[in-house]
């Protein structure tokens, strides 16, 4: 819980066993506060299926359809850069329900809306939950995760984010037939007011926000639960050993001041011992959206329905990306504390270029639509497996804790902007271009972000924030005062 259940390096081991019954434990918390990832996939994927009625029921026009898309995003950027200093102020927690509580008043006004304006209004509002959530949850979850099965809990996050896209197309295949869009998005009020009773009743405080907000005894309650009172009192030595070192060499880059502040922790980032771990963070959260994922996931059933089927098959057969999307995801959480995120990111992005050229190749040339299914299936195989879980957990291990929430934060909301980009640009493109041709661009950029990996992304896995610093540091060629382990 506090750095991972991880000792120094050089000392007796890593701490990363816990009690069956702990494990049990943070288990069902790290599934609670995946809710938050839940709603994600869920209020970005129904809108998929809801929109062919959507754009019937208001008579909107291609640019106005777009929007109705790429508005929630304008949102999460917003609830993205503000989630850090919400969480960071509030504590993880009470964050996370008080998100649960802007998803539910969001979706009342999408539910609820005679017109596109006021339609709008709620996926805005909608966004800023999506936004905020997608920033928090992973930051939650690695401060609750012990180091060996730190992978696997940090991506539950795009678990349940693929759920919620799958939910959201059985959903909306469960309505098309009575063209019900309004019951589509009510079905997340439910996920949102479980994650808020979660939030009130359930889950702990992290660890590692208590320690660093000077609550140390109830720190020490919740680790002693889960270890024992030795180890309980060993980690918190560790933790606000770090933390006054952390801020002793903030004062000094800086000169005195709280170095708790909001604007401190952003201007943190920008220093030379943590500028790899942002870099690396926001080209990866660029790359996540700009090499199409989002095209495929907002836009499924028009992309299907291109090739001929009718609004209710191209309903049908989203569902089943959806269900690849899910399965690959699975196989992901299988291998990411086995494989490493490295070679997982590097696979990934090869597979998407190539499957995403052969979709573009279809449009081209005509294919049939069984082919164009198979490229999408093949594209979405390759990100599940690999660039959508991964990112979400190397967000919440490369940045050093006492920046954490700001770094992910701030990747978050990059994020966000190349995501609403991307869906916006994406069909007046594709009418400009050529839809084979801007499925070619994402194959563009899916290989120059496989020689971005390959050149300065380290692997993270089983290694403390020490390490990784000091892998990072060597990746991009900077002097470190820690020495990296060996594979780099």
């Amino acid at each position: 819980m506090v750095q991972g259940f991880s000792r120094e390096p050089g000392t007796h081991g890593p701490l990363t066993e816990v009690a069956p019954e702990g494990r049990r434990k943070i288990t069902r918390w790290a599934a609670a506060i995946a809710l938050g990832g839940f709603l994600f996939g869920f209020d970005t994927g129904v809108v998929s299926g809801a929109l062919l009625y959507i754009k019937q029921d208001f008579d909107l026009n291609s640019f106005e359809q777009g929007s109705v898309v790429s508005i929630l995003l304008i949102g999460a950027v917003v609830g993205a850069t503000s989630a850090g200093r919400i969480s960071e102020k509030i504590g993880r927690r009470r964050a996370l329900g008080a998100i649960g509580v802007v998803f539910i008043i969001g979706t009342a006004i999408a539910c609820a809306a005679n017109g596109y304006l006021v339609l709008m209004a709620g996926r805005v509002i909608l966004g800023l939950a999506v936004g905020a959530a997608s920033a928090t949850v992973p930051v939650y979850l690695s401060e609750i995760s012990p180091t060996k099965i730190r992978g696997r809990l940090l991506t539950m996050n795009q678990l349940m984010i693929t759920i919620g896209i799958l939910v959201a197309y059985l959903v909306n295949l469960a309505f098309s037939s009575s063209e019900m869009w309004r019951a589509m998005f009510a079905v997340g009020a439910v996920p949102a007011a479980l994650m808020v009773a979660a939030s009130l009743w359930f889950l702990p405080e992290s660890p590692q926000w208590l320690i660093s907000h000077g609550q140390v005894d109830r720190a020490r309650r919740g680790i002693a639960a889960l270890t024992d009172e030795a180890t309980a009192d060993e980690l918190i030595a560790r933790a606000r050993h770090r933390i006054d070192a952390e801020r002793a060499k903030e004062r000094g880059d800086k000169g005195p001041r709280d170095s708790g502040a909001a604007d401190g922790g952003i201007r943190r980032l920008l220093t030379p011992d943590v500028r790899p771990a942002l870099v690396v963070g926001l080209t990866l959260a660029a790359v996540q959206q700009c090499g199409g994922i989002n095209t495929i996931i907002y836009y499924a059933p028009t992309i299907i329905q291109q090739t001929g089927l009718n609004a209710s098959n191209s309903i049908f057969y989203s569902v089943f990306i959806g269900a690849i999307n899910l399965l690959m995801t699975l196989v992901a959480i299988r291998l990411v504390d086995r494989a490493g995120r490295r070679i997982m990111v590097l696979v990934s992005l090869a597979l998407m270029a190539v499957s995403i050229f052969l979709l573009g190749l279809a449009f081209v040339v005509g294919m049939n639509s069984v082919l164009t299914l198979l490229f999408m299936v093949i594209y979405i195989a390759a990100y599940a497996g690999g660039l959508g879980p991964v990112f979400w957990t190397l967000l919440g291990e490369i940045f050093p804790p006492s920046v954490r929430a700001e770094g992910s934060s701030v990747a978050t909301a990059v994020n966000w902007v190349a995501n609403f980009a991307v869906s916006l640009a994406f069909l007046p493109l594709a009418a400009a271009i050529g839809q084979g041709e801007t499925f070619w661009i994402f194959a563009g950029i899916c290989v120059l972000a496989f020689f971005f990996v390959s050149r300065y992304l380290p692997e993270t896995r089983g290694r403390d924030p020490e390490q990784i610093e000091a892998a990072l540091a060597s990746r991009f060629g900077h002097p470190s005062g820690r020495q990296p382990t060996k594979a780099v």
